[in-house]
Parts: structure tokens; C-alpha cells; sequence
């Protein structure tokens, strides 16, 4: 079954949040999905962001597609380069040292 993880709305009128969702590629926007990611409240400030970064590479391992609008989300806090570094074969800790060089770096890109 082709898999896709992407944002799903949820919240009031005016007022939405999202959670990062893996579903069937065929399946509606909001429909049943088959494991939730973590959620991006966008009317908060700073934007609050909650993922599970292990969870999400593990799903990226087995072959999950990722929409343009989630892949931006995972790119700038930064669990696509985590997915990258792990794909590469670097043990945990090699991967730990690595996104503690890229985290000052990518806030300073941000500010």
C-alpha cells in the first residue's frame, strides 16, 4: 500500500492546527489515518512544532512519500538531514553529534 505522511486539520473555524499523519495516498485530506507523527500549531508565536523524529525515519524507511507542505515542516526542523545521516549508516552517536553541529547553524539561518 503506497503511504504518504502529510498534514491533517484539525482545530475551530479560523482556527486550525494540524497533526503530521501517515495515510493511504488514496485516502481524503482528513481521512482515517494509520499513525500520527506528532501535530504544528501555526497561531502560536514561535509556531509549535511536536514530531517524533524516530518514528517519522522509520516510516521514510519503508517507503512513505512526503508532501511538499510536510517535507518543508521536516526540513526546517531538521528530521530530513537526520533521515539522511541514518541512511548514510552513522551509528546513534555519530548522528546525535551531528545535528547538535547542525541545530546552532540552522537557528542562525532562521533569525
Amino acid at each position: 500500500m503506497p503511504t504518504t505522511i502529510r498534514l491533517t486539520r484539525m482545530g475551530k473555524k479560523k482556527r486550525p492546527f494540524y497533526r503530521l499523519v501517515v495515510l493511504d495516498s488514496r485516502a481524503r485530506r482528513d481521512g482515517a489515518y494509520l499513525a500520527n507523527l506528532g501535530y504544528y500549531n501555526p497561531f502560536v508565536e514561535p509556531p509549535e512544532v511536536e514530531l517524533r523524529a524516530d518514528e517519522i525515519c522509520d516510516w521514510l524507511g519503508k517507503g512513505a512519500q512526503v508532501s511538499e507542505t510536510a517535507r518543508a515542516l521536516l526540513r526546517r526542523e531538521g528530521v530530513l538531514y537526520r533521515f539522511s545521516l541514518i541512511r548514510q549508516g552513522l551509528s546513534e552517536d555519530e548522528v546525535a553529534r551531528k545535528m547538535d553541529e547542525w541545530r546552532p547553524a540552522a537557528e542562525a539561518r532562521a533569525q
